[in-house]
């Protein structure tokens, strides 16, 4: 598989009959091997160890109603209370992360509410935050998990 810009991790790959697959530690079992989920597993280890957030708020492939079909979103990061923080829509290398991967994003985030969206094809990453008008800036880099002191 290619070479990401995320760091890399020691990834558990098994050769099957229908293919490699690699194992998602945050399902807990293994998972076909696409270009798209390579990066979905470098980006979620990357948010997980790098980042801070806990495995236990990271949800991969979570139903997401629109306009009466369900349709899946990549990962989503949950905040302490159990609410969207941020949405993940991850891309295979060769995909460029354009317009209409902000549409998509946005399509589902109508539904989830993340006041955080992150893009990622492995090779580009963007960041956006939604301001109080609903209105996207840009971030400079994915923000790290806080932990809230009570």
């Amino acid at each position: 598989m290619q070479t990401l810009n995320l760091p890399s991790y020691e990834c558990r790959i098994s050769q099957k009959e229908e293919g490699d697959f690699i194992f998602d530690f945050i399902r807990k079992k293994f998972i076909l091997l696409t270009p798209e989920e390579w990066v979905r597993q470098h980006l979620v280890n990357y948010l997980h160890k790098d980042l801070g957030y806990p495995k236990g708020l990271i949800k991969i492939e979570t139903g997401v109603t629109y306009n009466a079909r369900m349709k899946r979103s990549d990962v989503v990061i949950y905040n302490n209370e159990g609410n969207p923080h941020i949405l993940v829509e991850c891309k295979a290398p060769t995909v460029k992360i354009n317009q209409s991967t902000l549409e998509q994003a946005a399509m589902y985030n109508r539904t989830l509410k993340a006041p955080i969206i992150l893009l990622s094809n492995g090779l580009v990453h963007y960041t956006f935050k939604l301001d109080e008008d609903g209105q996207l800036i840009n971030l400079s880099e994915i923000p790290k998990f806080e932990h809230k002191k009570r």
